[in-house]
């Protein structure tokens, strides 16, 4: 799997992909159309890559566009070409992506290997770290509005004691 990126996310998605690698055959149709390159091929063999091989998500980088499900098509009829042939991608919400961890298939000696990093990276996605600056928000978020300066209706008492009414 690919190096995770720690950065904070600017926004969390409402929705995370996961893959039954059950399902999955690793023929990669997924990783051609993810625009974040979040999608990896896990070879269990590496002397005989194309033996059995699955794809893996990397959650810290999943932005949940849905792209390595369906494709876009017209407006009229949108998401109506299929990406995965095998049906091994899924979308959960993102509160549940710990419990999505535990359905995912796989070679047993892989997933026992690899359980412990796949829990906490859906962890990650639920409870999001703090940001620099994130106590500075809270602290300008407690002071109450300025006051507004000037009187509200003033310009039409103006305008009514001028003589001018708008209309």
């Amino acid at each position: 799997m690919s190096q995770t990126s720690l950065r904070p996310r600017k926004k969390i998605p409402k929705e995370l992909a996961v893959i039954d690698a059950d399902n999955c055959t690793g023929c990669q149709a997924c990783v051609e159309v993810c625009p974040v390159d979040c999608i990896a091929t896990i070879h269990s063999d590496e002397q005989h890559p194309g033996l059995q091989s699955w794809c893996e998500i990397d959650w810290d980088r999943c932005i949940g566009c849905k792209l390595c499900i369906r494709l876009p098509g017209k407006k009229s009829e949108p998401y109506t070409l299929t990406v995965c042939p095998w049906d091994a991608i899924e979308m959960v919400p993102t509160a549940k992506a710990v419990e999505a961890v535990a359905q995912v298939g796989g070679p047993p000696e892989y997933i026992a290997e690899h359980r412990s990093r796949l829990v906490e990276a859906a962890r990650r996605q639920q409870s999001p770290p703090a940001r620099a600056g994130d106590e500075r928000r809270a602290i300008v978020a407690q002071k109450p509005p300025p006051p507004w300066h000037g009187t509200p209706g003033r310009w039409y008492s103006d305008v009514e004691r001028m003589g001018r009414i708008p209309g």
